[in-house]
């Protein structure tokens, strides 16, 4: 009922959302598997947020997404976010996303502050969600794995909302470092997450168009290069197999990133240099 009201745009007549309030406990009779593609249902057909709002009025927000529910009343810094509490940015979030996009960016977009609620403080200078992200992504996992996700789809969830602080780190990153968080497995569903975050939010798109940029005027081969060197060629001048190859392998790889080394003669020559054989 929730999900056709929001999508046709209906009321639900008011006898009807009293037994919906009056059942909203035996929806654990129904299958998680069922439930959960219902949401989806709800998150991918465009009308998402008025989905979630049914929800939340008939009582079965809480039975069925208790994580999201609590997210109701978290104050958050005025100064960046001045729409409200995590739940009314939650909301606005849901309202941006397009009709049909990507099951996993929608549930990224439901869960990305899920974290807030158990890491709300108030700190001397303003209200601080400390470690929010990293939480909010062992939430997400324990979420998913409630609805029976495949596991596929629960690792890009999990991943966007792990990931989605990143982005005010953009600026400041290394050639290197930004290079590979570009080059991250589904990255445009991070990007058009972090789009509509800001949209939500203080509507600054200042770091959305630096990255957006940098992936117009980077070309692939400059994110994700051709190896210079591989271990092969690390056995061939003296170094004995081990763990310390993917050390070896990945700072080679950052200095090529960062522009240092362009060939594999320069390659070779900067491992020896930065990880002198042991005799």
């Amino acid at each position: 009922a929730a999900r056709f009201a929001a999508r046709f745009g209906y009321k639900i007549e008011e006898k009807t959302m009293q037994t919906m309030k009056n059942a909203a406990a035996s929806i654990h009779e129904v299958s998680r598997e069922r439930v959960r593609d219902e949401l989806t249902k709800m998150l991918t057909e465009g009308r998402a947020r008025r989905a979630f709002e049914l929800l939340d009025e008939s009582g079965l927000l809480v039975e069925v997404l208790p994580e999201i529910a609590k997210m109701k009343g978290v104050e958050q810094p005025p100064q960046f976010h001045p729409e409200g509490d995590v739940w009314v940015h939650t909301l606005m979030l849901l309202e941006s996303l397009a009709p049909d996009c990507s099951p996993t960016l929608a549930w990224g977009a439901l869960l990305h502050d899920v974290g807030k609620p158990p890491t709300f403080r108030i700190a001397p200078d303003r209200i601080r969600f400390d470690s929010h992200a990293e939480v909010g992504a062992k939430m997400a996992e324990v979420i998913c794995r409630r609805f029976r996700f495949p596991n596929e789809e629960t690792e890009r969830i999990m991943e966007l909302v792990s990931h989605h602080m990143r982005f005010p780190e953009v600026t400041r990153m290394r050639d290197s470092t930004l290079k590979r968080f570009l080059r991250m497995p589904n990255f445009p569903e991070h990007l058009e997450l972090h789009r509509i975050d800001c949209g939500a939010s203080h509507r600054d798109l200042g770091l959305y168009n630096f990255v957006s940029e940098k992936l117009q005027n980077l070309g692939e081969e400059e994110i994700r290069p051709a190896p210079l060197i591989t271990g092969d060629d690390l056995i061939a001048i003296g170094y004995q197999p081990g763990p310390r190859f993917k050390e070896m392998l990945s700072a080679c790889e950052d200095a090529q990133l960062e522009g240092q080394l362009g060939s594999k003669q320069q390659a070779m020559a900067w491992v020896k240099e930065h990880f002198p054989v042991k005799i």
